[in-house]
Formats: C-alpha cells, structure tokens, sequence
C-alpha cells in the first residue's frame, strides 16, 4: 500500500505544490488585510490548504491520464506512472474525483463566494491539458490555470476581487507562463516531431527564452505594482527584489546552447522564489498589525 501511495506522490510530483501554495497563501493574507483590515484565521488558512491540495492533486492526475499516450511517446515522460504501468487509468480516474471531492468540499466551507470559482477553475484545468493539441499559447493556460491559486485565497476571505487581487493574479499567471516556456524547451525536439504545440517548438530556442523572459518582466511589473496599492511596505519590497534576482539568474543559467539546468531553473528556482515572496509579505504584515 506504501508502495502505491509513493507511486501517485510521484505521479503528481507533490513536492510542486511549493510553487503555488505559498501564492494561495499570499492571496488570502492580502485579501484579508486590504479589504477585511486583519490578519485572516487559522481556519481560513486550513481551508486554503486543503482546497490547494485538493485542486492541484486533481488536476496532476487529470493531467496524467489526458496525456497518458503522449507521455508513453516521449522518452522523457514514458516512466511516468501510467505509461509505464505502475496505475491503472481507473485507480487514476478515482483518484481525480476524490481529490476534486477535497477541493469542492473546502471551497464550501470557505465561501459561497469563492465556490463560484471552482467551476472555472475545473474548466480551466480541463482547457489546459488538451491546448497543446491546437495552440502554442497553453503556456498562457496554466499561467491563468495555476494563477487562480492566489485570486482563490484572496476571494475565499474576502468574497470579492479588486484590482489588487487582479494585478497579483496577472503577475502569478505570467510568472508561470515563464517557467514552463523555459521547461518545454528540454522537449522542444519530440513536440515538433509529434506535433505538440509549444512556445520553444513554434518559435525556436533563442525566441522562446526571450518571450519568457517578457513574461518575467511582467511578473516583476507586477508585484513591484502591489507595493503602491495594497498597505505593503519595505519588508516586502525586499522579497520582490530578491525574487527578482532569482528571476534574473535562472534566465542567466539556460541559454539556447546550453539546457542541462533547466531542471534548477524550473523546481529549485521557482519553489524558493515563491517561497520568499510569501515569507516577506507574512513579515511585513505581521509588522503591521503586531
């Protein structure tokens, strides 16, 4: 039984979930202090935790099985745990609808407000894993897809969105946009081959890079922007400018000539960058109201 648990872990890739989570946290910490004027709940924050597990497991798994004849294609991906055997498409397929189950079941103890969300966020999660079928912008998809993380936080303790909420989301959706354009390029060969539709397979290496980096600068744009109009101060300035360093290096360390650390660039750079933007903004308005 451990065995198979480690299996759908891996399946999943459970340690992602550092690459949104601390943005869904971020989104209900604002939320709560811009338009409620206080910090938010310890209930509020396990809600949200559940709710982020729930969505994001169920959309890996969905995933998996939509690309499940692609992935057996791709030598990269064909010890994927479908393709190689280890999962039954059903055992898949049930673990999707309880893990959609979680994510519905969080949202209605959070809000009604924010339960509006999850039929968008299913369609969404839907969208995505088919967009590489037909167009070059399912890159644009997932940012927008895995964006709804922190509007998510910010609507389930306030019931409602602002500009605010909405730069932060565009910030976050272009930001992952970014990292998986660089990601998509360790397979830019096979999605030409096989006829799968990405940025680097459409536009090559060197202009792909470039159009992430454009992402990134809007990502920067962006959370830069929230220091002028939510109550946020210089501690968390000093989070955005590392974050911004760390944008800054991982495009350093992939070039078109040169992708052996796209891995670092994808899991190791984008977990601590999100990771401090959240720890720098829980800092600056734990100042504030302490």
């Amino acid at each position: 039984m451990f065995g198979k648990i480690r299996v759908f872990l891996e399946m999943i890739k459970i340690e992602h979930t550092l690459f949104a989570l601390p943005f869904a946290f971020m989104g209900m910490l604002l939320g709560s202090v811009v338009i409620n004027g206080h910090l938010p709940s310890w209930a509020q924050a396990g809600w949200i935790l559940l709710a982020m597990i729930g969505a994001r497991s169920a959309a890996m798994g969905m995933n998996r099985l939509i690309d499940r004849y692609i992935d057996a294609k791709n030598p990269r991906t064909e010890k994927r745990a479908i393709p190689a055997g280890l999962l039954k498409t059903s055992e898949v397929a049930i673990f999707v609808v309880v893990f959609l189950g979680l994510f519905l079941w969080a949202t209605w103890e959070l809000s009604r407000f924010a339960l509006t969300l999850f039929p968008i966020a299913l369609a969404l999660i839907l969208l995505y894993s088919y967009t590489k079928r037909f167009t070059w912008l399912c890159h644009i998809v997932l940012g927008a897809t895995i964006a709804l993380a922190p509007l998510g936080g910010w609507a389930a303790v306030t019931d409602s969105f602002s500009w605010s909420s909405l730069v932060f989301y565009v910030a976050i959706a272009f930001w992952t946009a970014g990292f998986d354009v660089i990601y998509a390029c360790d397979d830019i060969d096979f999605d030409r081959k096989e006829g799968i539709y990405s940025i680097p397979s459409r536009f090559g290496l060197e202009k792909a890079l470039k159009i992430a980096q454009g992402f990134h600068v809007v990502t920067a744009i962006g959370l830069i922007s929230l220091v002028f109009i939510t109550p946020l101060g210089w501690w968390y300035a000093a989070g955005v400018v590392i974050a911004c360093s760390i944008l800054f290096y991982q495009h350093r360390i992939v070039k078109p000539s040169d992708l052996s650390r796209v891995q670092t660039a994808f899991f190791t750079m984008n977990s601590w960058l999100s990771s401090i933007v959240f720890v720098f903004t829980l800092i600056d308005l734990v100042v504030k109201f302490w």
